[in-house]
């Protein structure tokens, strides 16, 4: 099984069945595939050879699944690149994992250009729409090339894809996915036993699909059986319920923030959300009151689950469990093993708190270029998340924070996320950082930022009041502070806690 040969499975019998929505466009699954080998013969005749490198810097369109697939048929790998990336970030990880060339979109390719000269082992570049001098028309190969499929033999051990980790805890680094990493974890979230899919569903790529929770568990699930998805190029809550409602769509995965606005979105229309049977949550922490509102509203109780970069992305989730807890991440995904170590990599007691550790299928190859950080991650053969956790006696998993953020106040430790879950039960809050920030009395203090509810006015005193009234003090934050909106990381799905804790020493 090799990510290039996905649609010949289920190809004689959806051929002619819709693949992809987008905009005002209907693309049977004959279309994408015929695409898919224009992609490939164009990068094998421009002298892409097996195991090269090829970024990819496309947001939500059709021609990033062209794209991807056929890096996967001409026997590439794929660097997929956050469409928010500037330039010195694109040289960064383009030059770091030697990519050959490069496909890009147009709006994107002013980025590309003060050091498209820079990358040293970059020959050739194609570009989707208005085709600058010296890059090739991306628009040319798919209506002229060569439909004929390829015939690169690859292996489910080769790496497929290297996606960059989003730098929470330092550069990123290039996480080597195989053939067999990103197969089987799509499979396995297809299997998840409360709620298996089949060729009859139906899924929305509105999560970027750069980034890795969206090129597996939704694009790869669809194309491993063969089931349709509407593509949405930019979040918007209320479009996003229309569609959903519209196509009646029956799996979806978003992130939190995205729950928070679709939640609050036009409050007193009506949206008919009852085709679908599984909602994830992914990418980041769901607060608990989140899920209860939206819950509350729509009658569809959101699949908390867990992952990361590494792990292609899903450890556990909830569709594995016996049932749905609120406020766990659920059991592991079939053919995943997790356990909780110390710092010593013992394994803690059943209920107490350590480090969440995995091993499994999905679990990648180690770091490009970064062989020592690759040891340290896979030490005592199983690969350390960073994230603290705890497994209850029914198995079931909680994130309890990232071992990293942890804040330290007087010698107690502060899980910001227990913080932020306080904070999100608050009526007037919409979103919550916490973070650490230095203090000389107690070592570190804590801060929030707060995104207030739309149209609500709240005060310091105020936010300090309500959470010492309901934890210790010390946990309770020294520093308030209000904005707009949260700096965000990975398109959207991740509040970027290191730029917040980078402003927050700046200002002190």
């Amino acid at each position: 099984m090799v990510l290039g040969n996905l649609i010949d499975q289920h190809i004689d019998r959806t051929a002619e069945k819709p693949a992809l929505y987008f905009k005002d466009q209907v693309i049977t699954f004959a279309q994408v595939d015929e695409r898919i080998n224009k992609v490939a013969n164009a990068l094998i005749a421009a002298g892409v050879e097996k195991g090269d490198r090829v970024a990819v810097h496309i947001g939500n369109h059709p021609e990033f699944v062209y794209a991807y697939y056929g890096i996967m048929r001409a026997g590439g790998t794929m660097v997929p690149l956050n469409a928010m990336y500037k330039t010195g970030e694109v040289h960064y990880m383009s030059t770091d994992s030697g990519v050959k060339a490069a496909i890009v979109q147009d709006v994107l390719y002013p980025i590309w250009e003060p050091v498209r000269g820079q990358i040293p082992t970059m020959r050739d570049m194609f570009v989707i729409g208005d085709t600058p001098a010296g890059a090739r028309s991306f628009g040319e190969i798919i209506e002229r090339g060569s439909a004929a499929r390829p015939r690169v033999e690859c292996d489910e051990n080769d790496v497929a894809v290297i996606c960059y980790t989003s730098g929470t805890t330092g550069k990123p680094k290039g996480a080597m996915l195989t053939h067999w990493n990103l197969i089987s974890n799509a499979q396995a979230v297809i299997e998840l036993k409360r709620f298996p899919l089949n060729g009859d569903d139906f899924t929305m790529m509105v999560l970027p699909v750069f980034h890795i929770y969206c090129l597996n568990v939704v694009l790869g699930t669809a194309m491993q059986l063969g089931f349709p998805a509407v593509i949405v190029e930019r979040f918007d809550p209320v479009l996003v319920l229309e569609l959903l409602d519209k196509h009646r769509v029956t799996t979806f995965c978003g992130a939190p923030p995205m729950y928070i606005a679709m939640a609050q979105a036009e409050p007193e229309r009506k949206f008919d959300l009852s085709a679908i049977k599984i909602m994830h949550s992914g990418a980041a922490a769901l607060p608990v009151p989140v899920l209860e509102r939206f819950d509350k509203r729509f009658g569809v109780v959101i699949m908390q689950g867990y992952g990361l970069t590494e792990c292609a992305p899903v450890v556990t989730s909830n569709g594995a469990a016996p049932a749905n807890r609120i406020g766990s991440i659920g059991w592991p995904i079939p053919g995943d093993q997790t356990k909780v170590f110390d710092d010593d990599d013992n394994e803690v007691p059943v209920g107490e708190v350590g480090e969440l550790v995995v091993r499994g299928p999905n679990v990648f190859v180690g770091y490009l270029n970064w062989p020592d950080a690759t040891r340290e991650a896979m030490t005592s053969g199983w690969f350390h998340t960073g994230d603290m956790a705890r497994i209850d006696g029914d198995g079931y998993h909680y994130i309890v924070d990232r071992k990293k953020e942890m804040v330290i106040v007087s010698g107690y430790n502060v899980y910001p996320r227990e913080v932020e879950e306080l904070l999100y039960k608050h009526p007037k809050i919409s979103e919550a950082a916490v973070i650490g920030v230095p203090d000389e009395y107690s070592g570190e203090a804590v801060k929030a930022v707060i995104v207030p509810m739309p149209g609500e006015t709240l005060a310091v005193d105020e936010v300090i009041g309500y959470c010492r009234e309901k934890l210790a003090v010390y946990k309770a934050p020294k520093h308030v502070e209000f904005r707009e909106s949260l700096p965000k990381l990975t398109g959207g799905a991740k509040i970027d806690k290191l730029s917040l804790k980078k402003e927050a020493e700046q200002a002190l």
